[in-house]
């Protein structure tokens, strides 16, 4: 895969392999890093892809390298601290970097491993608009097999340790892995502190020449410009050179394009997936200048129809990407380490003419490093997250990534102030501006996460916990006002800025600059609110208020769903509790009554116990609390809503029957009757309507005595069904007392039905004998029972059955006086 003056595997290549086969891990290691430190670079740069692909897989997943991603310090220690010490940002693998860089060598990195989108526009002869990619593709030679970049050495080792997390997605793995614990995830914290330090510069590499220095990439051609508005992505070290009356005066200004490097292969790599339209759609600037144009000028309609928008056809082209959680917990690590850096940007100095002349490559770095390199692709990517992923707890890191973006502050290195009393700290109005500049990300990510909230099940306590933590940040202190603020931003007419077309065509080649303070492009808040929402969802993009009527509908189902949601959960806990306090001596028998009858009342939290059921309910509890505060809900409205959820159990205490709606065919259920179903919040009443004798056997009876009395019954009343047809029909109390032991009356009772029809064959059987009580493991054992104490009475089988029957006829007798209808072994 190297570059076309590559040569033959050597010598030492094929020691290296050998060793790998038949050295020890540690051993290897030690070896590789004499070899680096002994060898010049032209003998090192035949073995460099062999070595990285050692490391970090092969690009098709069939190797699998040093399988970092399960590597682990509590399973592993010897080779984690190994391999560690080996790919440190000062350890023998980037000094073999550094010294392959000094020589300016290049390596092929196939074009069809890249994102799909990125893929896709290069394979269509259109480059990206990331300067990551300008300059590099090299077209294949006679019998070539595909498109290649030629990268340098830093930039071909980053793409390959930065795509491993997602072609290594089916690595052996023979024990459990925390993501968190792995190599993979410590070296990406490591890279980033390295050359996106928060505090003092980026370290300069290490030289085998003393006083020499190891050169950066040629600044990138800008023979295809790109206009885009405020997201111009040349080089930022050229525009800083361009600015610089003399290179070698700020050194610095020879690394930062490490670290920029390192951060645009991270969000390619990482960030850089969705559909193939919205992908052109945010490269051409022909339609962000249109798109501009037609929203912010008041003169738009003289100047034509402006450019369909594709942002709509989102789902016509769906790259085939489902990012695991261990990806979505990288990412987040990337999201707050960005956060920390930006963060630790120096105060702005009074005098602004003095800022060009001393912000630094890396101060300037900082500045413009979320909302140029990562805003616009994460954007797209939590949709893609909040769109795609399963309605499971296993949605919790995409959540804690998307809030950890939405609050900068919490990495702020001011510490807030001591306070005695554990309140809430209140947003600063110094982030209004960033809270504006990411309003979908506050508003149409909220109304995404609502949208899936109302379809999970929110007596889970993992589901409950997460609409929990997403309340709790939106009711920081004045975080909801000043959302509120950048809508009312946005939603400012247009035709109160006319002044504002002409800075429609500034750009860097224009003479203006997106990094200086005194540049005069946009200035106006309401603008930057404006283009951050077109430039991300398009010109014909409707918006939805977070405080409008339509969310605070959704708002108000959501509350309502939590009042279910405890209610439940406290119906859960009375059931457990009753169940634990009615356990008998024949709980081994396991019959109870919910297997009488054959239903079930219980849910998940059965098997959790009280304790998760308790902090179902004060995570839900303190969700409303909180949604209360945000939009500003009534106390009437509450108490309406808990008065609707108190009366979810009717007088006889049994939950009410799901939303339905009657129709010909009976009840026909509503999309919030099979929401409460699935989520176990309302049930039918499950009741057996067949013959008795021909029900399923039961967990509390004996199978073979069942079959057993069942033809025994069946031969008596084929035998004797003339005789007791002709008992029943007398009048006096010998047929009221034949009545009672052989029929079984058809008590009508109105049970609803849903999707079944209503109307049902009604079977009245004549009188016979039903022996199938005597099958139960309750009557056999109450039997035994009454056997065992006779015989300490010194009654024998036989007397003991004649009292039995005795007793028993007198208790017929008298109930067939009261209750005719009640039948004793109906069960």
């Amino acid at each position: 895969m190297a570059g076309p003056h590559l040569q033959q595997p050597s010598f030492l290549l094929a020691t290296l392999k050998a060793d790998c086969v038949n050295k020890p891990f540690a051993q290897r290691c030690h070896d590789l890093e004499t070899v680096i430190e002994e060898l010049p670079a032209k003998e090192l740069h035949g073995i460099f892809p062999w070595l990285v692909e050692s490391i970090f897989g092969s690009l098709d997943g069939i190797i699998v390298g040093w399988n970092l991603r399960c590597l682990q310090g509590r399973t592993n220690p010897n080779e984690y601290s190994v391999a560690l010490d080996f790919l440190d940002p000062s350890g023998p693998m980037m000094k073999l970097v550094y010294k392959l860089q000094a020589e300016e060598y290049r390596y092929d990195f196939p074009v069809s491993y890249l994102p799909g989108p990125v893929k896709a526009s290069i394979q269509e002869q259109v480059l990206p608009e990331c300067s990551l990619y300008h300059n590099k593709v090299q077209f294949p030679s006679s019998g070539g097999l595909g498109l290649n970049l030629a990268l340098n050495p830093f930039e071909y080792y980053m793409f390959y340790f930065a795509i491993s997390l997602i072609t290594q997605k089916n690595s052996p793995v023979t024990h459990h892995v925390s993501p968190s614990n792995s190599a993979y995830f410590i070296l990406v914290d490591t890279y980033l502190k390295c050359f996106l330090p928060t505090e003092g510069s980026v370290l300069p590499p290490p030289s085998s020449n003393p006083g020499g220095a190891i050169p950066s990439p040629t600044p990138r051609s800008p023979a295809v410009p790109f206009s885009s508005y405020g997201m111009h992505h040349t080089s930022l070290l050229k525009r800083h050179i361009a600015h610089q009356p003399s290179v070698n005066a700020d050194p610095a200004s020879q690394e930062i394009w490490r670290s920029e490097t390192l951060l645009q292969i991270f969000v390619e790599m990482w960030l850089h997936h969705y559909s193939l339209e919205m992908y052109q759609k945010m490269q051409s600037p022909h339609v962000k200048l249109e798109v501009l144009h037609y929203r912010l000028s008041i003169s738009s309609k003289h100047h034509g129809s402006p450019a369909q928008s594709s942002y709509q056809a989102l789902h016509a082209y769906q790259e085939s990407f489902k990012p695991t959680e261990e990806h979505v917990l990288v990412v987040r690590l990337l999201v707050k380490h960005l956060h920390a850096f930006s963060n630790s940007l120096k105060p702005e100095p009074l005098s602004p003419s003095a800022h060009s002349h001393t912000a630094s490559p890396l101060e300037e770095f900082k500045r413009v490093v979320i909302p140029r390199f990562v805003q616009e692709k994460l954007y797209i990517f939590l949709q893609h997250c909040f769109g795609h992923w399963p309605l499971d707890a296993s949605f919790r890191a995409v959540l804690e990534m998307w809030l950890s973006y939405l609050q900068p502050w919490r990495y702020a290195p001011e510490k807030p102030p001591q306070s005695t009393e554990p309140l809430p700290r209140s947003v600063s109005d110094k982030w209004a501006a960033f809270i504006q500049e990411n309003l979908l990300m506050y508003t149409k990510l909220f109304v995404g996460f609502l949208n899936r909230a109302l379809r999970t099940d929110l007596v889970s306590p993992k589901n409950a916990l997460m609409v929990f933590r997403v309340a709790k940040v939106f009711a920081q202190p004045n975080l909801a006002e000043m959302i509120l603020k950048g809508e009312q931003l946005f939603l400012e007419p247009d035709l109160v800025i006319p002044h504002r077309q002409h800075r429609l065509f500034m750009s860097p080649t224009l003479g203006g600059s997106f990094l200086s303070s005194r540049s005069p492009a946009v200035t106006d808040a309401s603008f930057k609110v404006k283009s951050h929402v077109y430039s991300l969802e398009g010109q014909d993009f409707q918006y939805k208020q977070m405080f409008g009527a339509e969310v605070r509908n959704l708002v108000l189902k959501l509350a309502q769903l939590i009042c279910q949601a405890q209610q439940t959960a406290k119906s859960i806990s009375d059931h457990s509790a009753e169940t634990m306090a009615s356990q008998s001596f024949f709980s081994w028998f396991r019959f109870t009554p919910s297997e009488v009858n054959g239903s079930y009342t219980g849910n998940d939290l059965d098997e959790i116990g009280q304790d998760s059921i308790k902090k179902t309910d004060e995570y839900l509890e303190k969700a409303l609390e909180y949604l209360c505060q945000i939009f500003k809900l009534s106390e009437a409205q509450l108490t309406q809503m808990m008065m609707k959820c108190g009366t979810a159990q009717d007088e006889n205490g049994k939950k009410q029957l799901p939303d339905c709606i009657a129709s010909e065919n009976g009840l026909i259920l509503t999309p919030l009757g099979r929401y409460q179903i699935i989520n176990g919040l309302r049930r039918f009443e499950l009741q057996y309507q067949g013959d008795t004798e021909l029900q399923p056997i039961r967990s509390y009876e004996n199978a073979a005595l069942v079959r057993l009395l069942f033809r025994l019954s069946s031969l008596l009343n084929h035998r004797f069904a003339d005789q007791m047809e002709m008992l029943c029909s007398r009048d006096d109390f010998v047929g009221r007392l034949c009545r009672y032991h052989l029929t079984n009356p058809q008590l009508l009772q109105k049970i609803r039905y849903s999707p079944v029809v209503r109307d049902r064959t009604s079977h009245n059987w004549g009188p016979r004998i039903s022996l199938r009580f005597l099958a139960s493991y309750r009557t056999l054992s109450s039997l035994l029972m009454i056997y065992f104490l006779a015989s300490w009475f010194y009654v024998g089988p036989v007397g003991c059955t004649f009292i039995i029957l005795t007793g028993y006829f007198l208790y017929a007798v008298i109930m067939t006086f009261f209750f005719e209808g009640w039948k004793p072994h109906e069960h």
